[in-house]
């Protein structure tokens, strides 16, 4: 604990562990098969379902340390706000770009990080996409991306549960949808 501390008040150490922590996921994704643009693509034509597999993994395992971290007095959770302008705005220019490339933002870095070079190109589409969004900010922060908005709340306080009520039901759900997914032979 007194070392999680010293973690916290050093920002250093912190861009250095999280560092570490992104190279080994997308060590982890290039040795998935995930940042090849052949398994991309046969996930969007429904061929191959290599990165679902891999997301879902990651989503249970991510969700269940999450919480155990967090009960253990190890986490804090700040949720950010969200609205639902902002999420399909946010959807649409994912999927177009996802669509188009053939990488999400993760499987790009990776892929750039393996020395693939088109994803380069989508690596400067995102800067350029992120510059193009930041002058378009300060007048979609009023307008579209401020309809629908639900705050900060998460599922569990929606539904004025304890977190675990949520997350178990979800994981064991996902857990049966990766075995289906075996099952399936996809």
């Amino acid at each position: 604990m007194p070392m999680l501390k010293a973690l916290h008040l050093h920002k250093g150490a912190q861009r250095l562990v999280g560092l570490l922590i992104g190279l080994v996921f997308g060590f982890l994704m290039h040795k998935g098969g995930v940042t090849r643009y052949d398994v991309i693509v046969g996930q969007l034509l429904l061929e191959d379902f290599t990165v679902v597999k891999l997301m879902l993994s990651a989503v249970i395992v991510g969700m269940l340390l999450v919480h155990l971290f967090r009960d253990a007095g190890l986490a804090t959770l700040h949720p950010k706000a969200g609205s639902l302008g902002a999420t399909a705005i946010g959807g649409l220019i994912f999927g177009v770009g996802f669509a188009v490339l053939g990488y999400c933002p993760g499987t790009l870095a990776a892929a750039l990080g393996a020395g693939w070079i088109d994803a380069l190109v989508g690596a400067i589409g995102i800067v350029i996409g992120a510059g193009l969004f930041a002058a378009c900010y300060p007048r979609l922060r009023t307008g579209i991306l401020k309809r629908g908005d639900f705050g900060t709340l998460t599922l569990p306080e929606w539904l004025k549960v304890n977190a675990w009520a949520v997350v178990v039901p979800v994981a064991l759900a996902l857990a049966a949808i990766l075995y289906a997914i075996d099952c399936a032979g996809l």
